[in-house]
């Protein structure tokens, strides 16, 4: 199914009949002083998009200062907001005080969860790293690399379980790590392993979904494809403010509009 890709769109507020279209970003990074920089940011994609789609990463240090003063940013979004968490928001330990406060203001948070906006199914997730294909990481060897890798195959299994619960003809799924190696080409080799893992893939060709968006990979490539050939979306900020300098830092998805299906 060829999806119609756009990066600005002047189309008005209303859902039209056929389509819904998805703004994704990733990578924001909020800090403390970084208060007002995104306020114009969000209003435009508000104004671009139906579904506003945040991949991870959205504070810096994963603090309850930053997700306080970015929650005070997401006010000037009238659209509904789905994101996932990434590593970043974990560097504090205070992943669940930064999750509760997106929630209270209105973002639908997902872990391992799924939900319908639009009537399109949602399924999200953080992810984690571990490599790609023959390179992946085994559950061999030392204990810390059996939890490494048992993280990983737990990322996949939360992601496996939220795919499972969509009942619409369109779905998509939000990761902050990549789950093929092609939307990390462009990143240095020696860091592959920790920007992403295929296991995250299984799921996705278990349960197929239309579009797969993603974040984490800076240097990455805009693009790729899964296995079974469901187009992969990184949206990591830095990279689509990079490669687009003239152009939101967002990317504007439209899909067809799902229907209900019985499962």
């Amino acid at each position: 199914m060829r999806l119609d890709l756009l990066f600005t769109s002047k189309e008005p507020d209303v859902i039209s009949q056929d389509k819904v279209r998805l703004a994704a970003v990733g990578d924001l990074h909020f800090t403390e002083s970084s208060g007002g920089q995104l306020r114009s940011f969000f209003a435009q994609a508000a104004d671009d998009a139906d579904i506003l789609l945040l991949c991870g990463d959205l504070t810096d240090y994963g603090t309850p200062a930053e997700a306080h003063l970015l929650a005070q940013e997401l006010d000037a979004v009238r659209i509904p907001i789905a994101a996932v968490l990434g590593n970043h928001d974990f560097e504090s330990g205070q992943q669940a005080d930064v999750q509760r406060i997106l929630t209270d203001a209105g973002v639908r948070v997902l872990d391992g969860d799924a939900c319908e906006i639009h009537g399109i199914g949602i399924a999200g997730v953080k992810g984690f790293a571990g490599g790609f294909g023959r390179r992946a990481l085994g559950p061999w060897g030392e204990h810390v690399i059996k939890q490494f890798v048992d993280e990983a195959i737990r990322e996949a299994l939360k992601l496996e379980h939220a795919l499972a619960k969509l009942r619409t003809s369109q779905r998509i799924a939000m990761l902050h790590y990549s789950p093929i190696e092609g939307t990390v080409q462009g990143e240095p080799m020696e860091i592959f392993a920790f920007l992403g893992t295929s296991r995250l893939e299984d799921p996705l060709i278990r349960y197929p979904v239309t579009a797969v968006f993603h974040g984490h990979a800076h240097r990455g490539t805009l693009e790729g494809k899964t296995v079974n050939g469901t187009p992969v979306y990184n949206v990591a900020k830095p990279l689509l403010q990079r490669t687009f300098p003239d152009r939101p830092g967002y990317r504007i998805v439209e899909i067809p509009k799902a229907e209900h299906v019985d499962l």
